[in-house]
């Protein structure tokens, strides 16, 4: 399994402590069932969770804490995965530059920034599905991209809308996050940017939103200065110290 490419990029943890179903075709309902699907993938770690356990138990440092943060369980398949959960919802993109604009820093962004924002708005219609705080709708939607993938129908192949169709994406942090796209097939936000402008394939599955984009070469540098200011000027992830 080592080496081996995935069909998917993935995701961001980002802010996943206010996600509403995980990974890109939101297969898993809670975090905590998130993080036993790498563990087990065959193309990822391949591990089963007895030999994960039996491997973990040789560690004293582990079979410690666990001992003292699980006092009835100890190490176990759910405590393993409440573990890794709970780490993740520490996991949260710092202040941007947007957000100290928003609270009345008038100078934190650049003019380009702010007319940008007013076309993610308006003219562009990013905000459509990129809503909220957190710039996600928490839904699927098929973006026009090519591949053979059906994302979220094959859990939920109920309406046409969810073929080919993939979770958005959080636009915080975007810029230390490519490539882009649920399979990672795009590598700068220009091209993002350039797919829209096209609209991507035309299907039966495709969202009414993927009309292109009627923008000129000046709309996108600003569209991108405000994407750019979505990223927090500094992000405190404490990385923890792991038993030997």
């Amino acid at each position: 399994s080592h080496n081996q490419p995935l069909g998917r990029h993935a995701p961001t943890v980002f802010n996943v402590a206010w996600g509403v179903e995980f990974f890109w075709d939101g297969r898993a309902a809670t975090l905590e069932e998130q993080a036993g699907g790498p563990i087990q993938a065959p193309e990822e770690m391949n591990m089963t969770f007895p030999v994960l356990i039996s491997r973990l138990n040789d560690i004293p440092s582990y079979k410690k804490w666990f001992s003292k943060v699980f006092p009835d369980e100890g190490l176990t398949e759910e405590t393993i995965k409440k573990s890794i959960a709970t780490y993740q919802r520490t996991i949260v993109s710092g202040v941007s530059p947007f957000d100290k604009w928003v609270s009345g820093e008038d100078k934190a962004i650049s003019d380009a920034a702010k007319r940008g924002f007013l076309i993610f708005n308006e003219q562009a219609k990013c905000s459509a599905c990129h809503s909220g705080w957190n710039f996600t709708d928490q839904k699927y939607h098929d973006i026009g991209l090519p591949g053979e993938d059906l994302g979220r129908s094959n859990i939920d192949n109920s309406e046409v809308k969810n073929k080919f169709a993939f979770k958005t994406p959080t636009l915080r942090n975007l810029t230390q996050r490519s490539p882009f796209m649920h399979d990672g097939s795009i590598y700068d936000l220009e091209s993002v940017i350039a797919h829209y402008q096209v609209g991507g394939i035309q299907r039966e599955s495709r969202s009414e939103l993927m009309a292109p984009l009627k923008i000129d070469d000046d709309e996108v540098k600003d569209l991108l200065a405000f994407i750019r200011s979505l990223t927090a000027d500094k992000d405190e992830v404490v990385l923890p110290i792991l038993p030997n």
